[in-house]
């Protein structure tokens, strides 16, 4: 092998390190996004809407044969082009409204542009599979370029990532055509999954309820009484009631 061979051959591998380093810096770049809201809603409100984060970086053996199955020209820029889940992020949360409200907070950010929404939550796929899937593009700033990258965001609850990881080691290399009464068994999961998550979604309103009612009261104590220059003032019953009024 002479010299240009060998030069070549480091073009190609750094062409590809660079192309695959893109996809990992896009991911670095929006989990920090979402660890930002993280820490700002639990300092603001005592809570979070997100459990947990979990990225995953296809291979480029896996993004080859997808490639493959789909027919189209092997090169970097087929790859962009044709293969839109190289980057992927998993966000779990407690709850129902959780899922849409991390949303929501996503497609707010300035910097980062929606390319589709699919809800599979409102319209489940067929199997049961339910998720919020947003793709959206990441500025990357690279040391000569910026570069929009793609990445694959999922949003579900609990019960949705426990019922899709188990679906998926259930299935996992799968060969064979499925037998009905297993795909049968796996939908009424799923729709158990959901009815669960409807209950706890119920719990929480109804817990918040409770909470915001404890919260209303201790604040009516308070202006019940307040003091000044090392005296304390009974504010007139009248006036509570007003105030009362206008919580």
């Amino acid at each position: 092998m002479n010299q240009q061979q060998i030069g070549q051959i480091k073009t190609i591998r750094n062409e590809i390190t660079r192309f695959m380093m893109k996809y990992k810096f896009a991911l670095d770049e929006i989990e920090t996004k979402i660890e930002i809201l993280k820490e700002e809603f639990q300092a603001l409100h005592d809570y979070s809407p997100i459990e947990h984060t979990k990225t995953r970086l296809k291979s480029l053996e896996s993004i080859l044969k997808k490639l493959y199955r789909k027919g189209n020209d092997l090169s970097l820029e087929s790859i962009e082009e044709n293969i839109k889940d190289i980057a992927g992020l998993r966000i779990t949360c407690s709850f129902l409204s959780d899922t849409y409200k991390v949303s929501e907070m996503l497609q707010k950010q300035s910097d980062l542009k929606v390319i589709n929404v699919k809800d599979y939550i409102k319209n489940p796929k067929p199997n049961g599979y339910q998720s919020l899937h947003l793709l959206v593009e990441v500025p990357v700033f690279l040391s000569d370029r910026v570069e929009n990258v793609c990445v694959e965001v999922q949003i579900r609850t609990i019960a949705m990532d426990f019922w899709a990881s188990l679906e998926h080691k259930i299935f996992y290399k799968y060969n064979q055509s499925v037998p009905e009464k297993l795909l049968l068994e796996l939908k009424a999961a799923a729709d158990t999954a959901n009815d669960l998550d409807h209950q706890m979604e119920r719990l929480q309103r109804d817990v918040q309820l409770i909470k915001d009612s404890h919260a209303e009261e201790a604040l009516l104590e308070e202006l019940r009484s307040f003091q000044m220059n090392n005296q304390q003032f009974k504010l007139p019953a009248g006036l509570i009631e007003v105030l009362k009024k206008d919580l």
